[in-house]
């Protein structure tokens, strides 16, 4: 078992006879014990002072003539890992998962948790079932553990040095509504329309969330929104947000707020299905999960981080194209954005770049990047859009696919000539399909090449802030 080291404090819970007092002692490195509490409605819950990062412990509950020991426990930070199916994709069917597996007992320090597969119609206080207890990784144990979620931690303890707790709660096929209390839909004007069970609305929050609420954690990573992109589409862009929003303060309340508030989010934007598509719901889902600004942390989505992922298709995959097998460079773009965010830590490169102006010609159509970029000529994954009115335009305007002619250090020049002579352009969008590029080719990439840049479509009418310049 890992829990979450000081500065927070660690909160255990269990049950006992009603009335009972029950004392917890630590014992290690440091000792506590807490002062009796009483067990009300079956349960006793204690707070444990600050402990540092480390261990091993053992921590004894003791109630009347009998207690009960947890063996061999660490504290460090302590991360849900949450989501639809690319979340639970599990280790063994990763690219070099016969070489990841066989790393696992050298990291006994990242101990994973995975919670079972169960729904309910009503908050359940504690788990239906537990999949794997808290345990020190073997092979065999992360083989059927989240790829995402396990080469997070163990990429996180390479830089932290310390311990990691890892907490698995996902399901494939599954839609953020059923992830989301009561309260969190209300705010999106969601009501409950589908017979489907694992997507009806809070089963999941209900028995697969709710019950961890007491833990202090440090965060969450999250990979979902494939579901979204054909069930309420249109919403997520509130959805999403307004389930981060609520998890926090249920965490930061059932845990007598010793998790923060604002506890570092980070997620992974849409990667690929399927090559030619036309069609707009993964596009529209990256946007929406963004709060549709195009980048986080931003002003609706505050501490939160983004592995952009559109740029890892695998056309062989044989678990199908929505499930790609390269998790190591998703989780490795999480733990950068961990590390700026959750850790603070200063100047260490997160995001890709993304546009602080475009300029308009007559001929051309220039595109100023904050950050200097490694760009490559592409022949249509910018588009722009032609009007002859004032407004702005939507997946349904008329697109004109532009090659890129040439670029500088922060810029990139696309020609504009393509749109008739009694319109203008009205907008410019980059990567808006399923599948905008073969694998790590997409055109515009931080000056290591290492980060993508993430899709935007960025309408010059109405005219928000001053990111078009035209003359």
């Amino acid at each position: 078992m890992v829990l979450q080291k000081s500065p927070e404090k660690a909160v255990l819970w269990g049950y006992g006879p009603e009335g009972a007092q029950v004392t917890v002692s630590l014992s290690g490195q440091i000792k506590q014990k807490s002062s009796p509490v009483s067990v009300t409605k079956g349960i006793w819950r204690v707070t444990l002072d600050p402990v540092e990062a480390g261990g091993p412990y053992n921590v004894t509950a003791a109630v009347q003539s009998s207690t009960a020991t947890l063996t061999d426990v660490l504290f460090g930070d302590v991360w849900l890992c949450g989501g639809q199916s690319n979340m639970c994709f599990e280790t063994f069917k990763i690219f070099n998962a016969s070489q990841e597996l066989e790393l696992a007992a050298k990291y006994p320090h990242v101990r994973p948790f995975m919670v079972s597969l169960n729904m309910s119609e009503t908050e359940l206080p504690d788990l239906i079932q537990v999949e794997l207890p808290w345990s020190v990784p073997t092979a065999s144990g992360v083989t059927d553990f989240s790829a995402v979620c396990w080469l997070f931690g163990r990429y996180m303890y390479e830089y932290l040095k310390y311990p990691v707790g890892l907490v698995e709660s996902c399901w494939g096929g599954t839609p953020v509504e059923a992830w989301s209390s009561s309260r969190a839909l209300q705010q999106c004007g969601l009501k409950q329309n589908t017979d489907r069970p694992k997507t009806r609305n809070s089963v999941l929050w209900n028995a697969m969330i709710h019950p961890l609420l007491n833990m202090t954690i440090k965060g969450a990573i999250w990979y979902q929104g494939e579901e979204n992109a054909e069930y309420h589409q249109e919403k997520y862009n509130c959805s999403f947000p307004a389930m981060i929003d609520d998890w926090r303060m249920a965490f930061h309340q059932g845990s007598g707020g010793q998790t923060a508030h604002d506890f570092p989010f980070g997620f992974v934007q849409l990667s690929t299905n399927k090559k030619e598509s036309t069609d707009d719901g993964f596009p529209n889902i990256r946007w929406h999960q963004t709060a549709d600004v195009g980048f986080v942390p931003n002003p609706r989505m505050q501490k939160t981080f983004m592995a952009v992922a559109l740029d890892l298709p695998d056309e062989s995959s044989p678990y199908g194209t929505i499930h790609p097998r390269d998790k190591q460079d998703v989780a490795y773009r999480l733990t950068l954005g961990a590390r700026a965010v959750a850790y603070d830590e200063k100047d260490v490169p997160f995001l890709g770049p993304f546009p602080t102006q475009i300029l308009i010609t007559q001929k051309y159509v220039n595109i100023t990047y904050d950050q200097t970029v490694s760009a490559t000529w592409s022949k249509n994954i910018f588009e722009i859009c032609c009007s002859d009115i004032k407004a702005p335009c939507g997946p349904k305007s008329r697109w004109f696919p532009v090659p890129s002619m040439k670029s500088g250090p922060t810029n990139v020049q696309l020609s504009a000539n393509l749109c008739p002579p009694t319109d203008e352009v009205a907008a410019v969008r980059y990567a808006w399909r399923d599948w905008p590029c073969d694998f790590k080719a997409c055109p515009i990439y931080s000056t290591s090449g290492i980060l993508p840049a993430p899709p935007f479509i960025i309408n010059r009418y109405p005219e928000k802030g001053n990111i078009w310049k035209s003359y």
